[in-house]
């Protein structure tokens, strides 16, 4: 991997591509005090490795840390080489925000700025991981381990690789540790990892476009429930709903906010209207754009009417003052009409769509075929 290096007053910091591969793919936290003159050096900063990998450190040796830095910090054995990626007061927020208990937590020590031999071996012990990953594979499906490698990381000073795996279960890989240990030579951790990690880590384009969210800015997973598709009226495909790792798509959560306050308009579903020509009942209701479809029967759609929510609290009034209008005077609509009818949005991406073009294509040649065999001959004597 090509990089360039600036070495000023013995620090050196990378200005095209990091070190770390990928590290610079994931977005940072934005350090919006960063505008304010600074009056001390910090005391805690946060470094990043590999991928989503994240430490917080003591700059007890008091250096001049700046978002950029490469800078080389103790590990459980050894050292290991990261990017600094927050500074100042924010750091503090973070380790908050991710449950890091200064008095539980050991925070390790900032030893120095990393200098170009430094870089280089790191660059060497990375140019590594590919060629360890495949053979980590081919290692664990020997052992007959139901598992999956998905990557590999190794340290700083190349003494040590982080094996991260994937499995459904629970995996008894002692054997497992023995044997990359001979084969690699090297320190072994072994880290399980989800599918939703792992999507992050190889990367990829969702159906909207864009490069994956996992992969690009986001550093932690949220769970994502069916209950998020049904508040936003999404038909429950799970060919459409699934991501590229098998699981919902993180997405789904984005608009939950906004639906949910626009629910809240909405009046109640077991709140029926009066009117002097039927008594009309709940069927569904589009939140963002604030309007309400009512039935004349509760259990079918039958002489369905589309109001705006104001209308329908208003007549929710009247019936509760006894008065009843004499009629919704919503849009009428039709039960063909307003039967919930879910499109493809994305490209019309369905597989069967050919089928059905060739189904009639046969069964039309099938139709002709008995025709001309029923059809009698008029030639014959």
């Amino acid at each position: 991997m090509e990089e360039t290096f600036v070495i000023n007053n013995g620090s050196c910091q990378i200005t095209k591509k990091s070190c770390n591969r990928n590290s610079h793919h994931m977005l940072p936290v934005v350090d919006w005090l960063s505008d304010i003159p600074k009056t001390t050096v910090e005391s805690l900063v946060e470094v990043q490795f590999k991928n989503t990998r994240k430490g917080y450190y003591c700059n007890n040796n008091q250096l001049p840390l700046e978002k950029g830095t490469i800078v080389i910090v103790e590990a459980n054995s050894g050292y290991d080489m990261g990017e600094v990626t927050l500074v100042g007061r924010l750091v503090e927020v973070q380790m908050k925000k991710a449950h890091i208990n200064t008095e539980r937590y050991e925070i390790r020590n900032i030893l120095r700025i990393a200098q170009e031999e430094d870089i280089q071996r790191a660059a060497d012990a990375h140019a590594k991981e590919q060629a360890t990953m495949i053979q980590a594979r081919q290692l664990a499906k020997s052992l007959g381990l139901d598992m999956k490698i998905g990557d590999v990381e190794y340290q700083g000073d190349g003494t040590k690789a982080i094996f991260y795996y994937i499995a459904d279960g629970r995996v008894d890989f002692r054997q497992l540790i023995k044997v990359y240990a001979e084969t690699f030579r090297i320190r072994i951790e072994m880290k399980q990892i989800g599918a939703r990690q792992e999507a992050g880590r190889i990367g990829g384009t969702g159906p909207c476009g864009r490069e994956l969210c996992c992969s690009t800015w986001m550093t932690q997973f949220s769970s994502v429930g069916t209950n998020a598709a049904r508040l936003q009226n999404i038909a429950l495909n799970p060919q459409k709903l699934a991501g590229q790792c098998a699981k919902l798509k993180c997405c789904l959560n984005y608009e939950i906010p906004t639906y949910e306050e626009a629910i809240k308009k909405l009046p109640s579903r077991h709140q029926h209207l009066e009117t002097k020509d039927a008594t009309y009942y709940f069927f569904s209701s589009d939140p963002l754009k604030e309007e309400v479809t009512y039935s004349t029967d509760s259990h079918y759609p039958a002489n369905l009417q589309t109001i705006s929510v104001k209308q329908a609290k208003d007549i929710i009034d009247m019936n509760r003052r006894g008065e009843k209008p004499l009629s919704l005077g919503g849009k009428q609509s039709s039960v063909e009409t307003t039967a919930v009818d879910y499109q493809n949005v994305v490209g019309q991406d369905d597989l069967t769509r050919f089928d059905k073009k060739k189904h009639e294509q046969h069964a039309n040649h099938k139709t002709n075929s008995s025709r001309r065999r029923n059809k009698p001959n008029r030639n014959r004597s």
